[in-house]
């Protein structure tokens, strides 16, 4: 009976540890289950039955009968990848230095990373077409530096549509890049150069593999972030530049062709899910949370990937003693601060250049503004639509973020914390708003709330961008979470202190840069959240992005660059309290 008990006890300890783990992510399934899962199912069922409600693959027929549709997948595949491509290629260097920086170097390098998440993604796609139009900035440059002769086209093709989208995308293929380098231990390169490893091969054969989980992770969240843009080829591209989330949008508010839309969503989604698995076959879908890759490839994919990283350390160890023999031994560190600043520059250029704008005297966005006048500012503090937009952002955004918060840290306790049978499968349910294409789960809710009467609502609203919000709370949370000493709990319950307690004035304090940090990532998630707004507010009232939308599509006047402009002026106060903050409480 002594040998059975404390097998009985275990097992009870077990189970109720079990229990407790299925209790933390009950919020996170009727979140995601009554506003995500069902109507995204509801949505694409509606493209398998008819009017009389019988099954039918008739909008598949039309679908996949006409080249014109799989031309827009592929398109929206080819944008996609390139995409993906220069933002991993362009974003690497800037992610290690940050990560390797110092405290406040690596603030002000943060600052310039985030600066894109600060402007009005409507207003940086219209600053690109002022400088990159044929009588915008850039051509006027390379016309009076004699570059050119005559203006290029820039924008309204394929090079507009990525340099919209790059620049929207590359801060979030830096922030998943971040944390992922930070973990990985410098002393292994030291080691390396002790044997002999030049800087090259140490790069290439000790750290790039470490940070690969890192890289693949960046990627994946890029390219399926891209795959449901629609904004920016709308307002950057071309009709050879149409992607399916246009297609999707023109079916749903155009043609009110839900059938077809929920088909031509099912095919986005489609591509999506294989490209997720290839993903997680590849890395593991546990790197999305900041985790080592625990997926060892084929021992044939193993030998060539060492073999080209092998390649790539002495190209770059011959390429750099090559530049010693000339005399350039610091060419190699100047690229690299080189190649930081253009892409600092880049991701600054368009918030930066709305400055001068949003004093302009003229009627319209454009390059050189006519200086000085302070009337888009007056105008602005003058219209009760702008104010009232605003104020609704605010407040959507800090209720959402809330809401998001509550749900998700449970969410993340419950994965890190307890062993749950399924537990890949369940990060894979949580993760699923970041992998499904934002418009499928926009017009998802639409469908919904219409039946439930919830569009135009603020209610609505607040569970939309919710649901958008709260995968990057239990990310962030897990992340944390991995880092913190559970042995303290433990001893805190030994001395007696119940759960709640323990909680309180144990568990939370420790956690609090990490819950600032996810809720400020979810504040502005939901801030600037554009797709969403535009079906469940239903033209009933606005948030700032979607007053912003509406403003641009009538006129783009400079109203648009001095909202912008207190956005930014605003937020930045914001971060830098928070920073500061956050030092005060570490210090």
């Amino acid at each position: 009976m002594s040998e059975i008990a404390p097998s009985n006890l275990v097992r009870t300890s077990l189970r109720r540890e079990s229990v407790d783990g299925w209790a933390l992510l009950l919020p996170v399934a009727i979140l995601l289950g009554g506003f995500f899962l069902y109507p995204v199912a509801k949505l694409l069922s509606l493209s398998l039955i008819d009017s009389s409600g019988h099954l039918t693959f008739l909008q598949y027929s039309r679908l996949f009968g006409s080249p014109v549709y799989l031309s827009v997948l592929w398109t929206t595949l080819q944008i996609a990848f390139w995409t993906t491509l220069i933002c991993l290629i362009a974003g690497y260097p800037v992610a290690y230095a940050i990560a390797r920086a110092e405290h406040n170097s690596r603030a002000r390098l943060m600052l310039w990373v985030l600066l894109p998440f600060w402007t009005s993604f409507l207003v940086r796609t219209f600053a690109w077409i002022v400088l990159l139009g044929r009588t915008g900035v850039v051509n006027d440059w390379l016309l009076r530096l004699g570059i050119t002769g005559s203006p290029l086209d820039l924008i309204y093709n394929m090079a507009g549509v990525l340099v919209g989208m790059v620049h929207a995308l590359m801060p979030l293929a830096i922030l998943t890049l971040i944390p992922v380098l930070e973990k990985i231990n410098r002393d292994l390169e030291r080691a390396a150069s002790v044997l002999g490893a030049r800087g090259g091969t140490a790069f290439w054969r000790i750290y790039f593999p470490l940070s690969f989980p890192g890289v693949a992770a960046a990627g994946l969240l890029v390219f399926i972030s891209a795959l449901g843009f629609f904004i920016t080829p709308t307002l950057l591209g071309s009709p050879r530049q149409t992607m399916i989330g246009q297609l999707i949008i023109q079916q749903i508010q155009e043609m009110m062709n839900w059938s077809f839309g929920g088909a031509i969503s099912a095919l986005l989604i489609i591509a999506t899910v294989i490209i997720f698995l290839a993903f997680d076959r590849l890395v593991g879908m546990s790197t999305l949370a900041g985790e080592a890759s625990n997926v060892a490839g084929s021992s044939g994919s193993g030998r060539l990937a060492k073999l080209c990283l092998s390649l790539a350390g002495r190209i770059s160890d011959d390429l750099a003693k090559g530049l010693a023999a000339v005399g350039l031994t610091n060419a190699p560190a100047a690229a690299g601060r080189t190649s930081l600043l253009l892409v600092l520059l880049f991701l600054s250029v368009p918030a930066l250049f709305l400055i001068p704008v949003s004093f302009s005297k003229g009627a319209f966005i454009e390059w050189p503004p006519a200086l000085f006048s302070n009337q888009w500012y007056v105008a602005i503090t003058e219209s009760s639509q702008w104010l009232s937009a605003a104020a609704r952002s605010v407040m959507v955004a800090g209720l959402s973020a809330l809401l998001a918060l509550l749900i998700g840290t449970p969410a993340a306790f419950a994965l890190t914390r307890f062993e749950l049978r399924g537990k890949s499968v369940i990060l894979a349910i949580i993760l699923a708003p970041l992998i499904v294409p934002r418009i499928v789960t926009a017009v998802g809710l639409f469908y919904l709330f219409a039946q439930i009467g919830l569009i135009g609502t603020t209610l609505g609203l607040i569970l939309g961008h919710a649901v958008l919000s709260m995968p990057y709370v239990t990310i962030t949370v897990m992340a944390v979470l991995r880092h913190h000493d559970w042995r303290l709990e433990q001893a805190a319950a030994t001395m007696g202190a119940r759960r709640i307690t323990t909680l309180r004035r144990i568990t939370l304090p420790l956690l609090g840069n990490g819950l600032i940090a996810a809720y400020l990532f979810a504040f502005v998630t939901s801030f600037d959240e554009l797709t969403v707004a535009l079906f469940v507010t239903g033209g009933l009232f606005g948030t700032l992005p979607k007053q912003m939308w509406d403003d641009a599509l009538l006129k783009v006047s400079p109203t648009l660059a001095a909202v912008s402009v207190v956005l930014l002026v605003v937020i930045t106060a914001f971060v830098l309290i928070a920073d500061r903050l956050t030092r005060a409480r570490q210090a």
